[in-house]
């Protein structure tokens, strides 16, 4: 009788939407995307952090429905932002890998895919759907999808800043003078995160008379790792009066596609072996995750990132936007938990540590570049007023795919079902549903990862259970999520039915949607190491 109601409230909160939308277009709701780079699952407080402060994050997530499921389409940045403003899997439009892309290396069997380097031009972007209806429209911050001509403006935004910057991260630095055009006024020494916030404000307050999608997305707290000094100190003395106690500090990795792949019993035994002692690419294909939360310029970086959310959110009450702004937060991938080896000689000195290794992402096994929940699952907090549910807390899956078709059934605008044919709108899932009719959600990254020594790979997630498919040696790795968040217990081997399921259904999706797959690599040196 109850979901009957819930079903019944949610469809009457949805209809009213769109009779209001189309009666008077002025009425359409505001819409702020809120991202954030490289946030981990559980960098927030409200998501388990003890180190980082987030009291404007942890106070939304009171007001909204926040999902403890949600996923990014990739566990890197450039494919995830594609996924958000096209609706489709990165697969579908081979926007695989991050711009520009990890280059070919001896030791790998096979090629990386040539990833797209821009965002086609065919996909009618979420900016551009809305601007159709009516809406102002401003991206803040990071683009990475594409340099000129494929900028912002060319997909659909009114106003952007900073202008002809592709990069995955400012640069060179967080602190003013930055080198970006746009930005040439900045004082020295101001900190970027809060001049991006300056700038949103600004477009807010320009269009506040008019439906308006402002796209935020912050460069933090992608590295480079600098803190605003401030709230670094704030991180040390903090730091110092609760100093971390716990076990390792870190963690070996294997490859799972290996031959052998080495057991968690036999890396937690040879990581205190002399040969393992560095920071780097280490014996055995091995790197090194973190597992505390104790980077003091990182924790400034945070609770930067929660200041701009809060200046947003005070602005929207200040101008009487508050109860008529869906407010969306999410991150692009998880956290840098793993150090970035691009170059695989890469190695880091101890006094190095907090810049190559940012954050923790446990109770989540992995990293960003890791298909492994690490990588993929992130914070998620969805405030719809006037319709959806406040300090709800939804435990359904849900990808960025599915940002495009909630956001326009939201807002009481036609879907647009042929551009965002990968995503389901979660607006029931705002109101009280409990789950959507979807089988499954999917990964697809042909190329060898940035972040440890991870081969090609797929995923499923269906259900509880997930199943990970290598492409060099084909091994699978299968995981109950609802009893395993960790990804300790690599089911494969003792549910050989389920896992001819899932991967006969991960493959029948990649050919439906034409994913591309890897090529033998004619200078393959096994023997060359790294």
């Amino acid at each position: 009788m109850k979901s009957r109601i819930r079903t019944y409230l949610a469809f009457i909160a949805l209809t009213t939407c769109l009779i209001q939308s189309q009666e008077n277009p002025d009425s359409r709701p505001n819409i702020v995307f809120f991202l954030v780079d490289d946030l981990g699952w559980t960098d927030l407080g409200c998501y388990g952090s003890n180190f980082y402060e987030t009291p404007n994050i942890d106070s939304f997530a009171m007001d909204g429905v926040k999902f403890n499921s949600a996923y990014a389409a990739c566990h890197v940045c450039s494919p995830t932002r594609s996924s958000i403003l096209t609706g489709k899997y990165p697969a579908r439009n081979n926007m695989t890998d991050w711009i520009r892309g990890r280059r070919d290396f001896p030791f790998q069997q096979y090629l990386n895919v040539k990833t797209g380097q821009f965002l086609p031009f065919e996909e009618i972007t979420l900016a551009e759907t809305l601007r159709s209806h009516g809406y102002a429209t401003g991206a803040v911050g990071k683009w990475h999808l594409g340099k000129a001509p494929s900028t912002p403006d060319k997909h659909g935004f009114d106003w952007h800043v900073p202008r002809h910057w592709n990069g995955g991260a400012p640069n060179r630095t967080f602190y003013a003078p930055y080198g970006l055009k746009g930005l040439e006024d900045a004082p020295d020494g101001e900190y970027l995160t809060d001049r991006l916030t300056d700038e949103a404000l600004g477009f807010i307050e320009n269009n506040k008379d008019q439906p308006f999608f402002l796209y935020l997305a912050h460069f933090a707290v992608h590295d480079p790792i600098h803190g605003r000094p401030d709230l670094v100190e704030k991180y040390e003395t903090k730091l110092k009066e609760n100093p971390v106690n716990g076990n390792q500090p870190y963690v070996l990795e294997g490859n799972p596609d290996a031959h052998e792949p080495l057991s968690r019993d036999h890396l937690d035994e040879i990581i205190d072996q002399e040969d393992w002692n560095g920071y780097g690419v280490l014996p055995q294909s091995t790197v090194k995750i973190k597992q505390y939360q104790d980077n003091t310029q990182f924790a400034g970086m945070v609770e930067a990132v929660d200041q701009s959310f809060g200046r947003i959110l005070n602005a929207l009450k200040n101008w009487g936007l508050e109860d008529n702004t869906i407010v969306i937060f999410s991150a692009d991938n998880g956290g840098m938990a793993g150090m970035n080896v691009g170059n695989p000689k890469r190695k880091v000195s101890e006094d190095q540590l907090d810049i190559a290794f940012s954050t923790s992402v446990l109770p989540l096994r992995g990293a960003k570049g890791w298909l492994y929940e690490g990588g993929v699952r992130v914070p998620c907090i969805v405030k719809w007023p006037g319709a959806g549910n406040k300090g709800m807390v939804s435990e359904e899956p849900i990808i960025s795919t599915d940002f495009y078709p909630s956001i326009l059934e939201m807002a009481g605008l036609p879907l647009a079902p042929e551009q965002h044919q990968d995503g389901v709108s979660i607006a029931p899932l705002l109101t009280g549903q409990q789950s959507l009719d979807r089988d499954a959600i999917y990964w697809h990254f042909p190329h060898y990862s940035n972040h440890g020594m991870q081969p090609p790979a797929g995923a499923i997630r269906s259900g509880d259970f997930k199943l990970i498919e290598y492409f060099e040696n084909y091994n699978v790795q299968l995981f109950n999520l609802r009893k395993d968040i960790g990804e300790q217990q690599n089911l494969a081997e003792s549910m050989p039915e389920k896992v001819a399921e899932l991967r006969a259904k991960l493959r029948a999706w990649r050919k439906d949607v034409d994913a591309q797959m890897n090529q033998l690599n004619p200078d393959y040196d096994p023997l060359s190491g790294i």
